[in-house]
């Protein structure tokens, strides 16, 4: 079985959280710091660990970034080398880009650029952010005390066009479905926008769409059960 390879770029603390929570998950990391000893201090824990101006795009192409599955830029302390980074890594045409935001001004900037990941150090913790690179199906979770969580899941293919009753959450994969967010088009200020909905307490009856996120809860072994059979 092939590792999923992803790259970290700032090894700070939030950066090292993510890092060696991924490796612990037995990903290929590759992390990246323009600082020395923060090399220095990884290259025991991951597959490689560089010193390297990440703002220098041919310096990550000659490391062959462009071939991970996904890049994680969590650099703190200089939001312009956030930007030229992310810039790179965009020009580079990573499938997945997952960028730090400190506030919302940053955040904005970002999502102009066309980042659709953005992380909030604040709220979303490195296990966290593992395990939607992990399983990109899953978009968020809650951990709740002996492993169990709350889990928000893009709709897996082999469930879009069933009724909640043929899925069977509950007695097949040991399962609560708490609720559903579903897209809806919608007429804004004279435009047509795709917008986002609770649809509050599902029926038996209720057919999943493919674009629906579904929030569960249950352990994750249970999570990972239900998206490997239905993916």
């Amino acid at each position: 079985m092939v590792k999923s390879r992803f790259a970290v770029l700032g090894t700070g603390r939030y950066g090292t959280q993510i890092a060696l929570s991924l490796a612990k998950r037995g990903a290929e990391v590759y992390t990246f710091d323009i600082k020395p000893e923060r090399a220095e201090g990884l290259k025991e824990d991951v597959a490689l660990a560089i010193t390297l101006d990440s703002t220098d795009k041919k310096a990550l192409k000659a490391q062959n970034v462009q071939d991970m599955e996904a890049a994680v830029v969590a650099i703190g302390e200089n939001f312009e080398a956030t930007v030229l980074t992310t810039l790179n890594l965009i020009d580079l045409k990573i499938p997945r880009i997952i960028v730090r935001a400190n506030d919302y001004n940053q955040h904005r900037i970002l999502k102009s650029l066309g980042v659709k990941e953005i992380l909030s150090p604040e709220s979303e913790v490195a296990a966290v952010v593992t395990e939607r690179l992990i399983n990109p199906s899953i978009r968020g979770f809650l951990r709740l005390p002996d492993e169990y969580e709350i889990a928000e899941i893009k709709a897996p293919p082999n469930c879009c066009g069933r009724t909640l009753k043929d899925i069977s959450l509950g007695v097949r994969y040991g399962l609560r479905l708490i609720t559903i967010r579903r897209e809806f088009e919608e007429e804004i200020d004279g435009k047509t926008e795709t917008t986002e909905h609770i649809i509050g307490v599902p029926q038996p009856e209720t057919v999943i769409r493919e674009t629906d996120t579904l929030v569960v809860f249950g352990a994750l072994k249970s999570v990972n059960k239900f998206l490997d059979i239905n993916g």
